[in-house]
């Protein structure tokens, strides 16, 4: 190599003079960028990054978190009604829905002149409460005889949220079609004239 290339080739970087090319071509973007060093990557290896998980990592607390709110509310209303069911029946126990009209009317009965499922459902609680069986199931009989099947829902469902479980009636369907079709029935009975039918009137 003859003196006067010497200086030229010490200014240009060592991939130029090593390529072959001649001095001041042009080259590529990936030619001109300078080559790894094989002792650097030796030395450091590249550290891989761990998969991204599939969901969020808060996620089952978010979860758990929600689930606990959604009991605590449950709760709250489950005893909210507790304590307006304490109320009410303590109301109706001291006041005679006979005597006092300060209770809620039956609309349908005011505008048809019909018994409704749930007529004289008041004075059958007030006179259950005193004890007196006979003259509540006279007042409305489909509610007296329902009111085990209601306190065994009311017990399960307290049951299943002090468990954290899911509410159900555990019942078929067919049992509800069954169960509604009969106080259709009794509904339709007691509005009917005759002495039979008479007993099942308020």
């Amino acid at each position: 190599m003859s003196s006067s290339e010497a200086p030229f080739n010490a200014g240009h970087p060592a991939s130029q003079a090593n390529s072959g090319t001649a001095p001041g071509a042009r080259l590529s973007p990936a030619a001109a960028a300078p080559a790894a060093d094989g002792r650097w990557i030796t030395s450091h290896p590249t550290v891989l990054s761990p998969p991204a998980a599939a969901g969020d990592s808060r996620a089952p607390a978010q979860i758990g978190s929600r689930l606990l709110a959604v009991s605590a509310g449950a709760s709250a209303v489950l005893t909210v009604c507790v304590l307006l069911g304490g109320v009410a029946s303590l109301v109706l126990f001291c006041f005679d829905p006979r005597q006092y009209h300060f209770y809620p009317v039956c609309f349908f009965h005011r505008t048809t002149g019909l018994l409704c499922p749930g007529c004289g459902a008041l004075r059958a609680l007030h006179q259950l409460l005193h004890g007196h069986l006979a003259t509540a199931l006279r007042f409305n009989p489909v509610l007296i005889v329902s009111l085990p099947f209601l306190c065994w829902i009311g017990g399960r469902f307290a049951l299943q949220e002090a468990r954290n479980q899911p509410l159900s009636l555990g019942l078929r369907p067919s049992w509800l079609w069954l169960i509604l079709a009969a106080v259709l029935v009794v509904s339709v009975l007691r509005n009917l004239p005759g002495a039979p039918f008479t007993m099942l009137r308020p």
